[in-house]
């Protein structure tokens, strides 16, 4: 299981590998949230996500004979991306099972950085899992999961840590921390680090309305599905359901989860490259958009958003500009 330990191993392991991103501030946004916000561009991690931290750590956490046979994972893009690069920096093979719907950038660099791609029909219900278990049969591969895996909440948790250092040298400690939330990985990563280093924080899933299982599971106390695979702009954080593994960590930590628009992603998009120039895609930017609009639901002189990603095609992210208009 996932602990401060574990996240504080994985921190080490990282050292000299991940980047560490800092936290970013703009008094324009400020004013529309009414309140500070504090932003955590891991849009600028390597790979354009977060993802690239829970890959290497899992991937380093494997012994090596394990490792040198290759690694499976399945993945709607910075996942797939994330592991690609940890794989290829260790010198092993990479197997991807990728939506063939998935934005092309996505697709596109995950082949570029040494991995095979394999696709399946996630509109027409084919499933992800059977087809890696079949590769990771025929092949030898070992599978690390997108979210439900330790190693990589563990990863993820290095976010939290570096969020907690970085609000108390700007004299912060208390404080909503929003999280653009899919399987959970990234959410009960940081609840984890903010539970040890920053107790008076508490994390938030966000998520795209119309898939906002991690929301209700929550608020229901047990685990609930979306009823569609796909229909948001927000590919990266469309999962069926929670994590089992992530669900419990966010039902005992987190406060409770915030849902926006695919347009208030948008509007979101478009103010970070603005006012901070930062680029983020549209699943990235769901923490931001919560803080910025909506602001009843958040409670303190000052909010954290994680911008998760920035891995988005040039089209949509032309859609995004025109709400600067």
């Amino acid at each position: 299981m996932t602990d401060i330990a574990a996240i504080a191993a994985a921190a080490e392991r990282l050292k000299g590998h991940a980047r560490r991103t800092p936290l970013l501030e703009s008094p324009f946004l400020n004013e529309i949230a009414g309140r500070r916000v504090l932003l955590k561009p891991e849009c600028l991690q390597h790979t354009g996500s977060f993802k690239f931290r829970g890959a290497w750590s899992a991937l380093s956490a494997l012994d090596p004979e394990t490792r040198a046979k290759g690694i499976l994972a399945y993945s709607s893009g910075n996942h797939a991306q994330g592991i690609a690069m940890a794989a290829a920096r260790h010198g092993v093979p990479s197997v991807i099972v990728m939506p063939e719907d998935a934005p092309a950038l996505k697709l596109a660099n995950t082949k570029a950085l040494g991995a095979e791609v394999v696709t399946y029909d996630r509109a027409g219900g084919e499933s992800r899992e059977a087809i890696g278990e079949t590769l990771s049969a025929e092949r030898g591969l070992t599978l690390v999961k997108p979210y439900d895996e330790p190693m990589v909440i563990a990863g993820q948790g290095t976010v939290g840590l570096e969020i907690a250092e970085q609000a108390a040298e700007l004299g912060i400690t208390q404080a909503d921390v929003l999280v653009c939330c899919g399987g959970g990985g990234l959410t009960a990563g940081i609840a984890l680090a903010l539970e040890d280093r920053a107790p008076d924080m508490r994390a938030r899933p966000v998520e795209p309305f119309g898939f906002d299982d991690t929301t209700r599971s929550l608020a229901a106390g047990e685990i609930l599905s979306n009823d569609r695979p796909s229909g948001s702009l927000c590919d990266a954080i469309v999962t069926p359901q929670p994590g089992n593994l992530t669900f419990p960590i966010q039902q005992r930590l987190c406060g409770p989860g915030i849902v926006v628009t695919d347009t208030e992603a948008l509007r979101a998009m478009a103010l970070a490259f603005l006012r901070l120039k930062v680029v983020a895609e549209p699943g990235g930017a769901v923490a931001l958009a919560a803080a910025l609009f909506k602001a009843d639901q958040i409670e303190g002189d000052a909010v954290i958003a994680v911008i998760s990603g920035g891995n988005v095609d040039p089209a949509i992210f032309a859609q995004a500009l025109t709400y600067l208009d």
